[in-house]
């Protein structure tokens, strides 16, 4: 992604003749490396949390707490992410729609959505198995 904003700057600027592939390679990869780095910041516990509610309730609540906010987290990674990603790449093969400038498939851009979301439900899950101090 560096390689082709530098390029885009480079061939605009200097050359007077801008590229026309390097927006799309930037975009498509700025794509994977937000959804792929989501997914790594699930499995670090590296994402943003708002502690307001948890430091309002007891020790004992929290764990609970954690509990119910990683399993939304599974739910919406495996419904969302994967059932949903997987459904939106279908649809584009099936359209074959394809990018304007680099006309690939649109769907090889979109598969990083379920394999994001793979990698989200098994991050969470290993999360919550391995806390077994956590009360039901």
């Amino acid at each position: 992604m560096l390689f082709s904003v530098i390029w885009q700057v480079f061939s605009r600027f200097l050359l007077k003749s801008p590229s026309t592939i390097t927006d799309e390679i930037s975009s498509f990869s700025l794509i994977w490396l937000g959804l792929l780095g989501a997914a790594y910041a699930t499995g670090k516990r590296l994402h943003l949390a708002i502690d307001l509610i948890p430091s309002h309730i007891v020790a004992k609540r929290q764990k609970l707490y954690e509990r119910i906010v990683q399993g939304s987290v599974l739910i919406f990674g495996f419904l969302v992410m994967v059932i949903g990603g997987v459904r939106l790449c279908w649809l584009t093969f099936v359209f074959q729609q394809k990018s304007a400038t680099l006309e690939i498939p649109l769907g090889f851009i979109y598969l990083v959505i379920p394999i994001s979301g793979l990698l989200i439900c098994y991050y969470s899950l290993v999360i919550l198995l391995r806390k077994k101090d956590l009360v039901l």
